[in-house]
Protein backbone atom coordinates (compact mmCIF):
# COMPACT_ATOMS: atom_id res chain seq x y z
CA UNK A 1 0.00 0.00 0.00
CA UNK A 2 1.32 3.44 -0.91
CA UNK A 3 2.38 5.73 1.94
CA UNK A 4 -0.11 8.53 2.72
CA UNK A 5 2.81 10.93 2.99
CA UNK A 6 6.34 11.66 4.20
CA UNK A 7 6.87 13.56 7.46
CA UNK A 8 9.92 15.40 8.80
CA UNK A 9 9.72 16.13 12.54
CA UNK A 10 11.78 18.94 14.11
CA UNK A 11 12.44 19.28 17.85
CA UNK A 12 15.21 20.48 20.14
CA UNK A 13 13.97 19.78 23.67
CA UNK A 14 15.38 16.25 24.05
CA UNK A 15 17.11 13.69 21.91
CA UNK A 16 15.04 10.93 20.37
CA UNK A 17 13.73 8.43 21.24
CA UNK A 18 13.79 9.88 24.79
CA UNK A 19 11.28 12.66 24.20
CA UNK A 20 8.30 10.46 25.06
CA UNK A 21 5.46 12.47 23.56
CA UNK A 22 7.32 13.06 20.30
CA UNK A 23 8.35 9.42 20.04
CA UNK A 24 4.81 8.17 20.62
CA UNK A 25 3.52 10.58 17.98
CA UNK A 26 6.12 9.48 15.45
CA UNK A 27 5.37 5.82 16.07
CA UNK A 28 1.64 6.44 15.70
CA UNK A 29 2.25 8.14 12.36
CA UNK A 30 4.61 5.36 11.26
CA UNK A 31 2.01 2.72 12.21
CA UNK A 32 -0.55 4.61 10.11
CA UNK A 33 1.69 4.15 7.08
CA UNK A 34 3.50 7.48 6.94
CA UNK A 35 7.22 7.61 6.19
CA UNK A 36 8.85 9.43 9.11
CA UNK A 37 12.19 11.17 9.68
CA UNK A 38 13.21 13.40 12.57
CA UNK A 39 15.89 15.95 13.43
CA UNK A 40 16.95 16.55 17.04
CA UNK A 41 20.05 17.25 19.17
CA UNK A 42 22.30 14.52 20.48
CA UNK A 43 22.06 13.60 24.16
CA UNK A 44 22.48 10.84 26.70
CA UNK A 45 21.51 7.61 24.97
CA UNK A 46 21.27 9.18 21.52
CA UNK A 47 24.73 10.07 20.24
CA UNK A 48 24.80 8.76 16.66
CA UNK A 49 24.54 11.19 13.75
CA UNK A 50 21.96 8.94 12.10
CA UNK A 51 19.95 5.97 13.35
CA UNK A 52 17.01 3.97 12.05
CA UNK A 53 14.81 2.96 14.99
CA UNK A 54 11.38 1.34 14.53
CA UNK A 55 11.45 2.41 10.88
CA UNK A 56 12.01 6.08 11.81
CA UNK A 57 15.12 7.88 10.52
CA UNK A 58 16.68 10.01 13.29
CA UNK A 59 19.23 12.66 12.29
CA UNK A 60 21.07 14.30 15.18
CA UNK A 61 23.42 17.27 15.64
CA UNK A 62 25.79 18.05 18.56
CA UNK A 63 23.87 19.34 21.56
CA UNK A 64 24.31 23.03 22.44
CA UNK A 65 26.00 24.06 25.71
CA UNK A 66 23.66 24.54 28.71
CA UNK A 67 21.85 27.90 28.75
CA UNK A 68 21.11 30.09 31.77
CA UNK A 69 20.27 33.71 30.81
CA UNK A 70 18.25 35.15 27.95
CA UNK A 71 21.26 35.76 25.69
CA UNK A 72 22.50 32.20 26.11
CA UNK A 73 18.99 30.90 25.35
CA UNK A 74 18.89 33.08 22.23
CA UNK A 75 22.22 31.62 21.11
CA UNK A 76 20.95 28.08 21.83
CA UNK A 77 17.88 28.69 19.65
CA UNK A 78 20.01 30.07 16.78
CA UNK A 79 22.54 27.22 17.08
CA UNK A 80 19.81 24.56 16.97
CA UNK A 81 17.95 26.34 14.16
CA UNK A 82 21.04 26.45 11.93
CA UNK A 83 21.83 22.76 12.50
CA UNK A 84 18.18 21.82 11.92
CA UNK A 85 18.02 23.83 8.70
CA UNK A 86 21.22 22.15 7.49
CA UNK A 87 19.95 18.67 8.27
CA UNK A 88 16.58 19.37 6.64
CA UNK A 89 18.42 19.58 3.32
CA UNK A 90 20.04 16.21 4.07
CA UNK A 91 16.66 14.65 4.84
CA UNK A 92 15.12 16.14 1.71
CA UNK A 93 17.90 14.64 -0.42
CA UNK A 94 17.88 11.20 1.26
CA UNK A 95 14.23 10.58 2.08
CA UNK A 96 12.12 13.50 0.88
CA UNK A 97 9.22 14.94 2.87
CA UNK A 98 5.76 16.39 2.29
CA UNK A 99 5.14 17.79 5.77
CA UNK A 100 7.29 19.53 8.38
CA UNK A 101 5.96 18.83 11.87
CA UNK A 102 7.67 20.84 14.61
CA UNK A 103 7.32 20.81 18.38
CA UNK A 104 8.10 23.84 20.50
CA UNK A 105 9.91 25.30 22.37
CA UNK A 106 11.40 27.21 20.67
CA UNK A 107 9.00 29.00 18.36
CA UNK A 108 11.54 29.31 15.55
CA UNK A 109 11.10 26.36 13.20
CA UNK A 110 8.28 28.11 11.34
CA UNK A 111 11.02 29.97 9.44
CA UNK A 112 12.33 26.66 8.03
CA UNK A 113 8.80 25.58 7.18
CA UNK A 114 8.08 28.94 5.51
CA UNK A 115 10.97 28.36 3.10
CA UNK A 116 9.79 24.86 2.20
CA UNK A 117 6.20 26.02 1.72
CA UNK A 118 7.43 27.66 -1.49
CA UNK A 119 7.93 24.08 -2.73
CA UNK A 120 4.47 22.87 -1.67
CA UNK A 121 5.39 21.45 1.75
CA UNK A 122 2.81 21.61 4.56
CA UNK A 123 3.50 22.72 8.13
CA UNK A 124 2.11 21.20 11.34
CA UNK A 125 2.78 23.10 14.58
CA UNK A 126 2.74 20.82 17.64
CA UNK A 127 2.08 23.25 20.50
CA UNK A 128 3.85 21.88 23.59
CA UNK A 129 4.54 25.11 25.50
CA UNK A 130 3.36 28.71 25.73
CA UNK A 131 6.76 30.30 25.15
CA UNK A 132 5.84 33.87 26.18
CA UNK A 133 4.42 32.54 29.46
CA UNK A 134 7.38 30.17 29.84
CA UNK A 135 9.72 33.18 29.67
CA UNK A 136 7.77 35.02 32.38
CA UNK A 137 7.67 31.94 34.60
CA UNK A 138 11.47 31.65 34.45
CA UNK A 139 12.48 35.32 34.62
CA UNK A 140 9.56 36.94 36.46
CA UNK A 141 6.27 38.52 35.48
CA UNK A 142 7.89 41.95 35.79
CA UNK A 143 9.43 41.13 32.37
CA UNK A 144 6.01 41.33 30.69
CA UNK A 145 6.21 43.77 27.81
CA UNK A 146 9.99 43.67 27.69
CA UNK A 147 11.77 43.32 24.35
CA UNK A 148 12.45 39.56 24.82
CA UNK A 149 8.84 38.97 25.85
CA UNK A 150 7.49 40.87 22.84
CA UNK A 151 9.90 38.98 20.58
CA UNK A 152 8.55 35.67 21.88
CA UNK A 153 4.99 36.85 21.30
CA UNK A 154 5.88 37.70 17.70
CA UNK A 155 7.55 34.33 17.16
CA UNK A 156 4.44 32.59 18.48
CA UNK A 157 2.22 34.59 16.11
CA UNK A 158 4.44 33.50 13.23
CA UNK A 159 4.11 29.85 14.27
CA UNK A 160 0.33 30.09 14.08
CA UNK A 161 0.34 32.15 10.88
CA UNK A 162 2.61 29.67 9.07
CA UNK A 163 0.89 26.47 10.28
CA UNK A 164 -1.55 24.58 8.08
CA UNK A 165 -2.54 22.56 11.14
CA UNK A 166 -2.09 23.05 14.91
CA UNK A 167 -1.85 20.17 17.39
CA UNK A 168 -2.72 21.34 20.93
CA UNK A 169 -1.87 19.33 24.03
CA UNK A 170 -5.12 20.26 25.80
CA UNK A 171 -8.27 22.38 25.42
CA UNK A 172 -6.62 25.37 27.13
CA UNK A 173 -3.89 25.43 24.50
CA UNK A 174 -6.52 25.02 21.78
CA UNK A 175 -8.21 28.19 23.01
CA UNK A 176 -4.88 30.02 22.74
CA UNK A 177 -4.56 28.86 19.12
CA UNK A 178 -8.08 30.09 18.36
CA UNK A 179 -8.01 33.38 20.25
CA UNK A 180 -4.37 34.47 20.22
CA UNK A 181 -3.34 32.61 17.09
CA UNK A 182 -6.41 33.39 15.04
CA UNK A 183 -6.68 29.82 13.74
CA UNK A 184 -9.94 28.38 12.41
CA UNK A 185 -11.54 25.78 14.66
CA UNK A 186 -11.20 23.06 12.02
CA UNK A 187 -7.43 23.66 11.85
CA UNK A 188 -6.78 22.96 15.56
CA UNK A 189 -6.89 19.45 17.07
CA UNK A 190 -6.40 18.43 20.69
CA UNK A 191 -4.00 15.50 21.09
CA UNK A 192 -3.47 15.15 24.83
CA UNK A 193 -0.17 14.04 26.31
CA UNK A 194 0.12 10.95 28.48
CA UNK A 195 2.12 7.76 28.89
CA UNK A 196 1.31 4.67 26.88
CA UNK A 197 -0.45 1.66 28.36
CA UNK A 198 2.72 -0.24 27.49
CA UNK A 199 4.99 1.89 29.70
CA UNK A 200 3.11 1.05 32.90
CA UNK A 201 1.69 -2.30 31.85
CA UNK A 202 1.57 -3.57 35.42
CA UNK A 203 1.66 -1.86 38.79
CA UNK A 204 4.69 -3.14 40.68
CA UNK A 205 4.79 -4.22 44.31
CA UNK A 206 6.31 -1.72 46.80
CA UNK A 207 9.94 -2.24 47.86
CA UNK A 208 10.40 -1.35 51.51
CA UNK A 209 14.14 -0.65 51.11
CA UNK A 210 13.32 2.39 48.94
CA UNK A 211 11.73 4.06 51.99
CA UNK A 212 15.17 4.13 53.64
CA UNK A 213 13.99 2.89 57.03
CA UNK A 214 10.90 5.11 57.30
CA UNK A 215 7.23 4.09 57.13
CA UNK A 216 6.30 6.52 54.35
CA UNK A 217 7.76 7.73 51.05
CA UNK A 218 6.80 10.91 49.16
CA UNK A 219 8.02 11.10 45.56
CA UNK A 220 8.52 13.70 42.85
CA UNK A 221 9.16 12.83 39.20
CA UNK A 222 10.04 15.32 36.49
CA UNK A 223 12.06 18.26 35.30
CA UNK A 224 13.64 20.48 37.95
CA UNK A 225 13.55 23.99 36.48
CA UNK A 226 12.49 27.26 38.14
CA UNK A 227 8.90 27.01 36.86
CA UNK A 228 8.42 23.48 38.24
CA UNK A 229 8.25 24.50 41.90
CA UNK A 230 10.32 21.62 43.25
CA UNK A 231 11.62 24.01 45.92
CA UNK A 232 8.02 24.17 47.23
CA UNK A 233 8.15 20.44 47.92
CA UNK A 234 11.52 20.77 49.66
CA UNK A 235 10.07 23.52 51.87
CA UNK A 236 6.98 21.38 52.53
CA UNK A 237 9.35 18.64 53.67
CA UNK A 238 10.91 21.18 56.04
CA UNK A 239 7.46 21.97 57.46
CA UNK A 240 6.66 18.28 57.99
CA UNK A 241 10.04 17.25 59.40
CA UNK A 242 11.12 20.25 61.45
CA UNK A 243 7.91 22.11 62.29
CA UNK A 244 5.54 19.14 62.58
CA UNK A 245 8.29 16.88 63.98
CA UNK A 246 7.51 13.96 61.66
CA UNK A 247 10.31 11.41 61.55
CA UNK A 248 8.27 8.84 59.61
CA UNK A 249 8.61 10.13 56.04
CA UNK A 250 11.33 10.10 53.36
CA UNK A 251 11.34 12.15 50.14
CA UNK A 252 12.72 11.01 46.78
CA UNK A 253 13.21 13.40 43.87
CA UNK A 254 13.56 11.77 40.44
CA UNK A 255 14.85 13.82 37.52
CA UNK A 256 17.17 16.70 36.75
CA UNK A 257 17.17 20.19 35.31
CA UNK A 258 18.47 23.73 35.63
CA UNK A 259 17.57 23.92 39.34
CA UNK A 260 19.09 20.57 40.34
CA UNK A 261 22.14 21.96 42.17
CA UNK A 262 20.16 24.80 43.77
CA UNK A 263 17.67 22.29 45.14
CA UNK A 264 20.44 20.15 46.62
CA UNK A 265 21.89 23.29 48.23
CA UNK A 266 18.45 24.15 49.66
CA UNK A 267 18.20 20.66 51.18
CA UNK A 268 21.54 21.19 52.92
CA UNK A 269 20.53 24.68 54.08
CA UNK A 270 17.34 23.29 55.63
CA UNK A 271 19.16 20.27 57.14
CA UNK A 272 17.04 17.78 55.22
CA UNK A 273 19.84 15.69 53.76
CA UNK A 274 18.84 12.69 55.91
CA UNK A 275 15.31 12.57 54.50
CA UNK A 276 15.67 13.91 50.93
CA UNK A 277 17.29 11.89 48.14
CA UNK A 278 17.94 13.06 44.57
CA UNK A 279 18.33 10.22 42.08
CA UNK A 280 19.00 12.27 38.93
CA UNK A 281 17.67 10.74 35.73
CA UNK A 282 17.23 6.99 36.12
CA UNK A 283 15.97 4.15 33.87
CA UNK A 284 12.24 3.57 33.54
CA UNK A 285 12.41 0.42 35.62
CA UNK A 286 13.79 2.41 38.57
CA UNK A 287 11.16 5.12 38.10
CA UNK A 288 8.42 2.48 38.29
CA UNK A 289 9.98 0.88 41.39
CA UNK A 290 10.07 4.20 43.22
CA UNK A 291 6.59 5.29 42.20
CA UNK A 292 5.14 1.89 43.10
CA UNK A 293 6.65 2.28 46.58
CA UNK A 294 5.65 5.92 47.13
CA UNK A 295 2.70 6.52 49.43
CA UNK A 296 2.09 9.99 47.97
CA UNK A 297 3.29 11.63 44.75
CA UNK A 298 3.51 15.41 44.43
CA UNK A 299 3.22 17.87 41.55
CA UNK A 300 4.23 21.19 43.16
CA UNK A 301 3.99 23.37 40.04
CA UNK A 302 3.12 26.89 41.24
CA UNK A 303 0.26 28.85 39.72
CA UNK A 304 1.34 31.09 36.87
CA UNK A 305 -0.03 31.79 33.38
CA UNK A 306 1.95 28.83 31.99
CA UNK A 307 1.35 26.14 34.61
CA UNK A 308 -2.36 26.85 35.08
CA UNK A 309 -3.14 25.79 31.51
CA UNK A 310 -0.43 23.14 30.97
CA UNK A 311 -0.85 19.39 31.27
CA UNK A 312 1.81 17.94 33.57
CA UNK A 313 2.99 14.54 32.39
CA UNK A 314 4.18 13.65 35.87
CA UNK A 315 0.59 13.74 37.14
CA UNK A 316 -0.44 11.26 34.47
CA UNK A 317 2.53 9.02 35.29
CA UNK A 318 1.60 9.06 38.97
CA UNK A 319 -1.93 8.07 37.97
CA UNK A 320 -0.64 5.28 35.75
CA UNK A 321 1.19 3.82 38.75
CA UNK A 322 -1.97 4.02 40.88
CA UNK A 323 -0.58 6.65 43.22
CA UNK A 324 -2.60 9.33 45.04
CA UNK A 325 -1.53 12.84 44.05
CA UNK A 326 -1.00 16.10 45.91
CA UNK A 327 -0.76 19.25 43.82
CA UNK A 328 -1.64 22.90 43.78
CA UNK A 329 -5.14 23.82 42.62
CA UNK A 330 -4.52 24.49 38.92
CA UNK A 331 -7.02 24.19 36.08
CA UNK A 332 -5.26 21.42 34.14
CA UNK A 333 -4.33 19.54 37.33
CA UNK A 334 -8.04 19.19 38.03
CA UNK A 335 -8.78 18.08 34.47
CA UNK A 336 -6.08 15.38 34.60
CA UNK A 337 -6.47 13.98 38.11
CA UNK A 338 -10.12 14.70 38.93
CA UNK A 339 -10.91 13.10 42.30
CA UNK A 340 -7.53 11.36 42.42
CA UNK A 341 -5.71 14.34 43.94
CA UNK A 342 -5.80 16.58 46.97
CA UNK A 343 -5.54 20.19 45.84
CA UNK A 344 -3.52 22.56 48.00
CA UNK A 345 -4.03 26.30 48.02
CA UNK A 346 -1.94 27.57 45.12
CA UNK A 347 1.64 28.55 46.02
CA UNK A 348 1.02 27.93 49.74
CA UNK A 349 3.71 25.60 51.12
CA UNK A 350 1.89 25.04 54.42
CA UNK A 351 -1.21 23.91 52.50
CA UNK A 352 0.94 21.57 50.39
CA UNK A 353 2.37 20.06 53.59
CA UNK A 354 -1.15 19.74 55.05
CA UNK A 355 -2.37 17.76 52.04
CA UNK A 356 0.64 15.44 52.13
CA UNK A 357 0.10 14.81 55.85
CA UNK A 358 -3.62 14.19 55.34
CA UNK A 359 -2.92 11.40 52.87
CA UNK A 360 -0.04 9.89 54.84
CA UNK A 361 -2.39 9.55 57.82
CA UNK A 362 -5.29 8.01 55.86
CA UNK A 363 -4.32 4.69 54.21
CA UNK A 364 -7.87 3.91 53.06
CA UNK A 365 -8.13 7.24 51.24
CA UNK A 366 -4.74 6.68 49.62
CA UNK A 367 -5.83 3.27 48.37
CA UNK A 368 -9.14 4.60 47.06
CA UNK A 369 -7.51 7.52 45.22
CA UNK A 370 -4.79 5.29 43.79
CA UNK A 371 -7.35 2.85 42.37
CA UNK A 372 -9.36 5.75 40.93
CA UNK A 373 -6.26 7.16 39.25
CA UNK A 374 -5.27 3.83 37.72
CA UNK A 375 -8.74 3.30 36.28
CA UNK A 376 -8.94 6.90 35.01
CA UNK A 377 -5.56 6.52 33.32
CA UNK A 378 -6.47 3.25 31.62
CA UNK A 379 -9.93 4.33 30.52
CA UNK A 380 -9.34 7.98 29.53
CA UNK A 381 -5.86 9.45 29.84
CA UNK A 382 -3.39 6.97 28.29
CA UNK A 383 -1.76 7.82 24.97
CA UNK A 384 -3.77 5.15 23.14
CA UNK A 385 -6.91 7.26 23.65
CA UNK A 386 -5.27 10.18 21.83
CA UNK A 387 -3.23 8.63 19.01
CA UNK A 388 -6.28 8.28 16.79
CA UNK A 389 -6.96 12.02 17.00
CA UNK A 390 -3.45 12.69 15.68
CA UNK A 391 -4.08 10.47 12.66
CA UNK A 392 -7.48 12.08 12.11
CA UNK A 393 -5.85 15.53 12.16
CA UNK A 394 -3.30 14.44 9.55
CA UNK A 395 -6.10 13.13 7.38
CA UNK A 396 -7.35 16.71 6.92
CA UNK A 397 -4.09 17.74 5.21
CA UNK A 398 -5.01 15.81 2.05
CA UNK A 399 -1.39 15.16 1.06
Amino acid sequence: MASPGRILHLSQNLTLPFDRRVWMELNALRSAGYEVAAICPKGDGGTEDHELIDGIHIHRYPAPPPASGFLSYAWEFLYCWLHTARLSVTVLARHGFDVIHSANPPDTFWAIALFYRMFGKRYVFDHHDLCPELYLSRFGESKAGSLPHRALQWLERMQFATADLVISTNESYRQVALARGGKRADRVYVVRSGPSHARFATVREPEAALKRGRPFLVAYLGVMAPQDGVDHLVRAADVLVHQRKRSDVAFTFIGAGDSFEELQALVLELHLEDVCQFTGRVPDADVERILATADVCVSPDPRNPLNDVSTMNKVLEYMACARPVVCYDLREHRYSAGDGALYAEADHVESLADCIATLLDDPERRARMGAYNRERFLSRMAWEHNAGELIRAYGTLAL
